[in-house]
């Protein structure tokens, strides 16, 4: 009588299913004549498939780090950083306080926003004498000279063979498209709008949804004392960076030439660095501002 046993079947797959009394099973598995032999080698073809699945898993799990380490192996540049293409230039820059670009050769409008700035900002309005508005009567644009002209004497920028309104656009926009063969002329960029705190993506082909702001407004200065300048003082005042800002265009519109006491940039955020930036521009020039101006100016500033 052959009696035949069996070993019980567990889930492990480090441990085989044993072979049983009749020789065609057990060579079938592999154990042939010899049982022990056989067991041998299944354990061993076990071991050998627990360490090849060990070892996938682990080469998996370094490709996901790779992966998670290197968002960009697809070949995208990453985000958040310029790319410079022909043709192409990186404009990036970053807005700066008027109270550190007293000659407005640095790009921007930034907010005033600790309490030291804003005093500091205080005093410097403080600074600017008041007087009564005179009277429009003889302004005309063209008295302050042709509009963006490259050669205005006393004011940074002048005669770099580039006009006052493209200096601006490269002086404070981002990713900056040029005209075909120019350094000059801006075709295209971004623009982060200090009047509203819009970011705005310009073209040249719809110009005016970004205009240069005179944060003193030129018939403003004729009726506080610009009408009795010469010729070359009023050029300089429609040409020098410290009175100029690249601005969303229907917000500028809605200016027009007044002061403070009747329009302050709709970004309540900004408007103690504008009431300090319209404050610079008349102490450089020896302009005073109306009383009601001066109050509301240094309202913005916390006083």
């Amino acid at each position: 009588m052959i009696r035949t046993t069996s070993a019980p079947t567990t889930t492990s797959s480090s441990t085989p299913v044993a072979g049983g009394g009749d020789g065609r099973r057990g060579r079938a598995q592999g154990e042939g004549r010899h049982p022990s032999r056989g067991r041998l080698r299944s354990h061993r073809a076990a071991r050998g498939v627990l360490a090849g699945a060990l070892a996938a898993a682990v080469l998996a799990g370094c490709g996901a780090k790779a992966e998670a380490k290197a968002p960009h192996a697809t070949g995208k540049a990453p985000t958040g950083k310029a790319t410079t293409k022909p043709g192409r230039t990186s404009g990036d820059r970053t807005a700066v306080s008027p109270l550190d670009n007293p000659d407005g050769t640095r790009p921007g409008l930034a907010a005033l926003t600790s309490q030291a700035e804003r005093a500091r900002g205080a005093q410097y309005i403080n600074g600017v004498r008041t007087a009564a508005a005179g009277r429009q009567t003889g302004y005309d644009r063209k008295k302050f000279g042709y509009a963006w002209m490259d050669t205005a004497d006393g004011v940074p920028m002048a005669r770099n063979h580039c006009d006052t309104r493209n200096d601006l656009l490269r002086r404070d926009g981002k990713n900056l498209r040029f005209r075909s063969g120019s350094r000059c002329v801006v075709v295209s960029m971004n623009l982060h709008d200090p009047y509203t705190g819009k970011d705005i993506a310009w073209k040249k082909q719809k110009a005016a949804a970004v205009q240069i702001d005179h944060v003193v407004p030129l018939s403003y200065s004729w009726r506080m004392g610009s009408a009795r300048w010469n010729q070359a003082k009023r050029q300089q005042l429609a040409n020098d960076p410290l009175n100029l800002l690249p601005v969303d265009g229907p917000a500028n519109n809605g200016k027009g030439d007044s002061g403070p006491s009747e329009w302050l940039p709709p970004n309540k955020d900004i408007r103690c660095a504008y009431a300090v930036r319209f404050a610079q521009v008349a102490v450089k020039y020896g302009l005073p501002v109306t009383r009601s101006d001066k109050k509301v100016m240094l309202a913005q500033c916390g006083k």
